[in-house]
């Protein structure tokens, strides 16, 4: 019987698909197995004779080095893990299998890539941290900085950008963007943006796919709503690191799915505050949202010695229009008259709707008594125009009552009871005017 050959020790440890070496006291490798060129990126030859501190990633030196203290003080060590920079330069993780020899003044390793199951066990761990952040995030502006910050810990990127889209103007809107290399545009038609157009117009099955963008790449997938795209999340790539792979696509369309359910969440949230806080006909703000105003604006002038105005208005002539006209004429003149009054006061002013042909507007921080009597002339001439309604022509001036703080009233109830006041004094006055409490027509 003829023996089998012997297969030389070396050539066996090259046949397995983790790198076995053996370093010396100082950590110099004295022998590598093939296999490090498959883990690592270099050959055995490139490695002899170099430290493995110096492949391992910066961070996770002292913690091996206290490690290898241990090895050599008689503590094998059968799965401590660190990471190495691969000769391409992305990060490997590993897992250690050593043991330290007394007599040979060597420790021997076994490395086993451990890279994809880290990667896996991240991509996982930031799935959920993704499907945490949309259910727990308060505002949207935060939902947007926390997902950019989860997908840049996944994927290497540059830039982040949310693109919403508004279907009945076929308009985007850029509310969030961050990083370098991709400017936020401004909002503009959808025609105007190829790639996102393609992304939100695209069947909602469809696989979202890179495009060029210069000399790097980015990823655009769409944001759906029940099937419905609702906008787009886009992503760009760093240079040194330009394309994006299967399962980069896959994670950040979960990132988008949910997202988007948490982007119709909060509109959702937004739409019944709006309600619950403004008069439904005229868009204008109800007397609790009007009053919360009043109270935050005095708190402001008492703090700062400032002075503010409110003005009570009441149509003269509505019952009469609206009993000649009927309700539909009535509830489009009530919308035009919520227009002028808009038109007619600052940006920093409030109007509101009291109820019935009732307003008030809240004159925030004013310098003199005067500066409300402009304002109120400014209102009796915009409401003194006719209004064009359903071919009808009409005319329905208010009267105006002003009541200043602090000089008729320290509380909101107060002031808007002596603008009331005034306001039926300016009525008792013929209407189409304004009184200041008490009783002082203009």
């Amino acid at each position: 019987m003829i023996p089998a050959p012997l297969i030389p020790h070396d050539k066996l440890l090259d046949l397995l698909l983790d790198v076995v070496c053996v370093v010396n006291k100082e950590g110099r490798f004295l022998s590598v197995s093939a296999a490090s060129e498959r883990v690592f990126g270099y050959t055995p030859e490139e490695l002899i004779g170099r430290t493995t501190f110096e492949l391992m990633h910066p961070d996770d030196r002292e913690a091996t080095r206290q490690i290898v203290e241990r090895i050599t003080a008689g503590q094998p060590s059968g799965d401590h893990e660190n990471r190495y920079v691969h000769k391409q330069g992305h990060i490997v993780y590993i897992m250690w299998s050593t043991q330290w020899f007394e007599a040979e003044q060597v420790r021997v390793g076994v490395a086993r890539d451990i890279t994809a199951r880290k990667q896996a066990e991240a991509r996982q761990a930031a799935v959920y941290a993704v499907s945490a952040a949309a259910h727990s995030a308060e505002t949207l502006p935060a939902l947007y900085q926390r997902m950019h910050c989860l997908i840049a810990q996944q994927l290497p990127i540059q830039a982040f950008s949310v693109a919403l889209y508004d279907a009945e103007h076929d308009q985007l809107s850029f509310p969030y963007h961050a990083g370098d290399g991709l400017t936020a545009p401004p909002p503009a038609p959808l025609a105007g943006y190829p790639s996102l157009a393609r992304t939100i117009r695209s069947h909602p099955q469809s696989t979202a796919k890179p495009e060029k963008s210069g000399q790097s790449h980015q990823l655009c997938v769409p944001l759906l709503h029940d099937g419905t795209p609702i906008g787009a999340l886009t992503v760009q790539s760093r240079r040194s690191n330009p394309d994006f792979n299967a399962r980069d696509t896959e994670f950040l369309n979960f990132v988008a799915s949910q997202l988007a359910t948490a982007i119709n969440r909060h509109r959702a949230h937004e739409k019944l505050s709006f309600l619950a806080q403004h008069d439904q006909l005229t868009q204008l703000p109800n007397r609790a949202l009007f009053m919360d105003r009043l109270q935050g604006a005095l708190m402001r002038a008492q703090r700062g010695g400032g002075q503010l105005a409110v003005l009570y208005l009441d149509l003269d002539s509505f019952k009469q229009i609206n009993d000649t006209y009927g309700h539909a004429v009535g509830d489009h003149l009530l919308q035009q008259v919520a227009v002028r009054l808009r038109q007619s006061v600052r940006e920093s002013d409030s109007c509101g709707r009291l109820g019935g042909d009732e307003f008030a507007v809240l004159l925030d921080s004013i310098r003199q008594r005067q500066d409300a009597a402009s304002v109120a002339k400014k209102i009796l001439s915009n409401l003194g125009s006719p209004f064009l309604i359903e071919g009808h022509s009409l005319t329905c001036t208010p009267s105006v009552g002003i009541a200043v703080y602090p000089e008729h009233g320290q509380s909101e109830r107060q002031l808007m009871h002596h603008a009331d006041n005034a306001m039926y004094a300016a009525k008792r006055n013929g209407g189409a005017g304004y009184a200041f409490f008490p009783n002082d027509p203009a």
